[in-house]
C-alpha cells in the first residue's frame, strides 16, 4: 500500500514513518516541500504521488502559540486540513487525521468516550475540531484519532523539558490540577499503523493506559532518570499564567480500540520507561539531555 504522511519531520512523523515502512511504500511530506494551506500545492502533490492512504499529522500544536496567533492556527489546522481532505477525496484515498484531547472542555469526572460532546476551550482545540469536521464530512473512508500529551524522540517534549530544567535549577514547580494520559509516540505509531490496515473508520481515542497530572508525570520522569532528590512542588493552572486555557480533565476512554479487539496501548509509565531507554541508546535533537544522564541512572 502507498501511504502519504504529512508532517513527516514532526515528532509523531519521526516515530510513524519507520513503522509504516516495514510493510508499505511511504512518502513523507513536510512544510518546506508543500504548503498545505495552498490548495493547489496540495492537489498537485496528491495527484503526483497517488497514495492509497493519507495520514495527516501536520498541525500547529503550540497551544499558547495558537492562542496568540489565531490566524496562523486557522491556516495550519483548519485550512490545511480542508485542503488535505479535498485532495484525498478527489483521488479516493482513505484519510487518517490525528486530533487532540483539547476538543473537550475538561469538565468531566470520568474518561471521555468517542461520542462525548465536544466543547474546546482554546483556539488550538477549536481549530483541531474544525479539522475533524472537514474530514468527517468530506472523506467517507476516514479515521479521526484523538490522542493526548505526546512525547517521543525527534522533537521538543515535556520529558526533555523537565530534565533540562531539573539539571539547571534547584527545584521545579509543575501544574497539578490538569489530568491526562501521557502517550509515547512510538506506541501510538504502532497502533496507527495497525489501524490504517482496517476498515474501522470513524473516531478513535488512542492514548496510553492510565492517567496522571503533569506534576505526577514530572515526578516519575525524575525518579526514573535518577534525580529523585530534585524538589518538585505542585502548583495550580492559574499560577502558570499561560495564554491558552487548558482542560482540567482530558482523560480519554479508548472504547473503540477495546471493542474492536485491536488492544490498548501500554500504561504511560511503561511508555516513559521505553522512551528513556530508547534515548539512552541514542537519541537526537531535544533528547540529547537524556542521553547524557549518568549510566547508573539509566533504565535497563
Amino acid at each position: 500500500m502507498r501511504i502519504l504522511v504529512t508532517g513527516a519531520s514532526g515528532m509523531l512523523g519521526h516515530a510513524l514513518i519507520p513503522v509504516l515502512e516495514e510493510e508499505h511504500e511511504v512518502v513523507g511530506v513536510n512544510r518546506t516541500e508543500c504548503d498545505l494551506s495552498e490548495e493547489g500545492s496540495v492537489r498537485k502533490i496528491f495527484l503526483r504521488q497517488k497514495p492509497d492512504v493519507v495520514v495527516h499529522l501536520a498541525a500547529f500544536t503550540d497551544v499558547d502559540g495558537c492562542e496568540l496567533d489565531p490566524a496562523k492556527a486557522k491556516a495550519w489546522n483548519e485550512l490545511a486540513t480542508l485542503n488535505v481532505a479535498k485532495a484525498a477525496k478527489d483521488i479516493e484515498a482513505a484519510l487518517l487525521y490525528v486530533s487532540t484531547d483539547y476538543v473537550f472542555d475538561g469538565q468531566a469526572s470520568s474518561p471521555y468516550c468517542e461520542d462525548a460532546p465536544t466543547n474546546p476551550l482554546s483556539v488550538y482545540g477549536r481549530t483541531k475540531l474544525m479539522g475533524e469536521k472537514y474530514v468527517r464530512e468530506m472523506v467517507e473512508r476516514s479515521f479521526i484519532v484523538r490522542t493526548s500529551w505526546l512525547y517521543g524522540a525527534g522533537g521538543k517534549n515535556f520529558v526533555s523539558t523537565i530534565l533540562g530544567i531539573a539539571q539547571g535549577k534547584p527545584e521545579l514547580r509543575v501544574v497539578d490540577d490538569q489530568r491526562g494520559s501521557p502517550t509515547y509516540t512510538r506506541h501510538l505509531a504502532e497502533k496507527l499503523a495497525e489501524l490504517v490496515m482496517t476498515r474501522e473508520y470513524g473516531v478513535f481515542h488512542v492514548t496510553a493506559s492510565g492517567d496522571c497530572t503533569w506534576f505526577e508525570f514530572a515526578r516519575k520522569i525524575l525518579d526514573l532518570y535518577g534525580l529523585q532528590q530534585t524538589p518538585v512542588f505542585p502548583i495550580s493552572t492559574p499560577e502558570c499564567n499561560r495564554p491558552a486555557p487548558r482542560p482540567a480533565y482530558s482523560v480519554l476512554a479508548n472504547q473503540r480500540l477495546s471493542s474492536s479487539g485491536m488492544g490498548l496501548l501500554p500504561h504511560w509509565e511503561e511508555g516513559l520507561e521505553s522512551y528513556l531507554t530508547e534515548i539512552s541508546n541514542g537519541g537526537s535533537r531535544a533528547d540529547k539531555i537524556i542521553r547524557n544522564r549518568p549510566a547508573e541512572a539509566r533504565v535497563v
